[in-house]
């Protein structure tokens, strides 16, 4: 049967009916959601927007790759980690416009990223340019902040500590202040590094009645830090092909790697593993 000939007024006038009907349906979809998040619980909030999202959010994903050597070692540490916690870290080097906040899963979009740490502060006097969109977002998401200042080891531990609390507000259900270390100072010595990182923390942890969580690469915490900083929370950077950041088992969070590929987001960023439950992560945050 050779299939049915319309003219172009009327091929247009079905055309623009199906627009329509296609709009309609779409308005429909949102009242019922809205109704919906307003006499669901948290969990259900989520999953309509994250399922809203998925369909109807213009956002055009970017094929991102890594190599295969790579792709299977973060395969790996996530296959061996399911029971753990799973978040990401940002800075203005990720472009406000490549993240789509409510929809971030890794894993073929099985494993959902429950918390998000931010660079908030530079040295003595800097603030990164992005901090405060990041942050505001984060909180429509309902995730975990973390936000973190990053260390600059031959500047003031004093000024650069009022520097991150003027500019980060922590509420509760926020990850404790986290300082970030990874440099060796040029014009002071070692130990008067150690000295000035505790003159950090002691002001910080004042302000808010909780130890801050220190960050740094595997080797400079062994080389520089261990024994120093104990009874902190410890998060640990270690790209390599290992089953755990650090090979005594002291670890809090591990930062995998920098070559993350995370739906939501189109360009690479830091993926993190917390080690726990996200109910024992709730219980590292503030009161």
């Amino acid at each position: 049967m050779s299939p049915k000939k319309y003219s172009k007024k009327t091929a247009k006038k079905i055309h623009t009916n199906r627009r329509k009907n296609y709009f309609f349906r779409r308005r429909i979809l949102l009242v019922i959601l809205i109704i919906a998040l307003a006499g669901t619980g948290l969990y259900l909030k989520q999953s309509i927007s994250y399922y809203y999202a998925l369909y109807f959010n213009k956002f055009i994903h970017k094929k991102l790759h890594n190599s295969e050597t790579e792709t299977l070692r973060i395969q790996k540490i996530l296959s061996d980690n399911l029971d753990k916690t799973y978040g990401f870290d940002i800075s203005h080097y990720q472009n406000k416009e490549d993240i789509q906040w409510d929809s971030l899963t890794i894993g073929n979009k099985t494993i959902p990223l429950e918390f998000v740490v931010m660079r908030a502060t530079m040295g003595n006097r800097n603030a990164d340019k992005h901090f405060d969109d990041f942050w505001a977002q984060a909180k429509k998401q309902n995730m975990i902040r973390g936000a973190y200042h990053f260390y600059r080891a031959d500047e003031d531990p004093v000024i650069q500590a009022n520097n991150f609390l003027e500019n980060v507000k922590l509420e509760s259900g926020d990850l404790p202040p986290i300082l970030d270390i990874e440099k060796i100072p040029k014009r002071k010595t070692n130990k008067k590094l150690l000295e000035d990182l505790k003159i950090w923390c002691r002001i910080v942890e004042e302000t808010y009645g909780e130890k801050p969580i220190i960050y740094t690469y595997y080797h400079y915490y062994k080389d520089f830090l261990k024994g120093e900083f104990d009874d902190y929370p410890l998060w640990l950077a270690n790209y390599n092909d290992v089953p755990a950041p650090s090979p005594d088992g002291r670890w809090d969070f591990w930062q995998f790697t920098e070559n993350g590929i995370v739906h939501g987001i189109n360009t690479k960023v830091d993926l993190d593993i917390y080690n726990g439950s996200s109910w024992s992560l709730k219980s590292l945050t503030l009161d």
